[in-house]
């Protein structure tokens, strides 16, 4: 595997994901499922739909960075009132966020293209009923595409970017639907 991650490989795998069923794909840095330290990019597009969601295990804290496009991120409540909602970008005033365990999220894609950089504990597990956002549309279902545009809804105005030669470095697979 090619340890650089190039424009290259962000294109191959945005190509995998507008063709993805669930419109997103990941390619993992990690050996296997099981692996202590999950790390991995994320080609996400714009219709595609992720549940909001919490991990209930402590170690399950998540970190996320744009690499490139723009990304939406909202935390609720326990009974799904929004708490904060973040517009993420390379360039833009927020790049990433880290998502404490427990806390109940939700990220979108707002450009075709878009990719993000993933990091979590392992090993990877199915969400339980108690991680599902119960007040929330599921996956596949009919109300998902209206909730999602209701949340894109929600996100503050784009903020000022910085300028495009401010330092825009990038952090140095398995090819398979994101979970």
């Amino acid at each position: 595997m090619n340890p650089i991650i190039d424009r290259a490989l962000l294109d191959d795998l945005s190509a995998e994901a507008r063709t993805s069923e669930r419109r997103r794909r990941h390619r993992n840095f990690h050996a296997s499922d099981g692996a202590a330290a999950h790390r991995l990019l994320n080609a996400i597009e714009p219709d595609s739909y992720v549940a909001p969601h919490r991990h209930l295990d402590p170690a399950k804290d998540e970190t996320i960075l744009v690499v490139r496009g723009a990304l939406g991120a909202i935390f609720f409540d326990d009974a799904g009132a929004i708490l904060r909602a973040v517009r993420l970008a390379p360039l833009g005033a927020a790049i990433g966020l880290n998502i404490p365990s427990g806390t109940y999220h939700t990220v979108f894609a707002l450009e075709a293209g878009t990719v993000f950089f993933e990091a979590k504990a392992g090993p990877y597990l199915p969400l339980g009923a108690a991680e599902r956002a119960a007040w929330a549309p599921a996956e596949g279902d009919a109300a998902a595409a209206a909730y999602l545009a209701a949340l894109k809804r929600r996100l503050p105005a784009p903020a000022q970017a910085r300028s495009a030669t401010s330092d825009s470095r990038t952090t140095p697979g398995t090819t398979t639907d994101s979970r």
